[in-house]
C-alpha cells in the first residue's frame, strides 16, 4: 500500500509539471500585452519609447513581425534573448503586440 501511495504521489508531481509546460506550448491565446508588461517595460517602457540600455523605440520601429520574433528570441546588442525564458507562443504574442505600439501601422 505504501508503494502505491508513493507511486501516485510521484505521478501527481510529474503530471503537474507536465501540465504547466503543456499550457505554455498550447495553441491557447497568449496576452502579448501582459507578457510585454512583465518582461519588456523595464527597458522599452509601457509605450515602447523608454530607451533604457539602448532599447529601441518601438513606437517608430518598422521591423516586420518575423524580424521582431527573431530579435525577441535571440536578443540583439544589449537585449536579452528570451529563447528558453518565454514560450514560442509568448514570443509571437509579444512581437504582435509591439507592432501595435507603432501608431503609424
Amino acid at each position: 500500500m505504501k508503494k502505491i501511495i508513493v507511486f501516485l504521489f510521484l505521478i501527481g508531481i510529474v503530471g503537474f509539471g507536465c501540465g504547466k509546460k503543456g499550457a505554455d506550448s498550447s495553441n491557447a491565446a497568449v496576452d502579448g500585452a501582459k507578457v510585454f508588461k512583465q518582461y519588456c517595460v523595464l527597458c522599452h517602457g509601457i509605450d515602447g519609447k523608454l530607451g533604457v540600455s539602448e532599447a529601441k523605440d518601438l513606437s517608430v520601429s518598422t521591423k516586420t513581425e518575423e524580424e521582431r520574433i527573431a530579435i525577441i528570441t535571440n536578443g540583439k546588442n544589449t537585449m536579452t534573448p528570451f529563447k528558453g525564458v518565454l514560450s514560442e507562443a509568448e514570443i509571437k504574442a509579444v512581437a504582435a503586440y509591439t507592432i501595435t505600439l507603432n501608431k503609424s501601422h
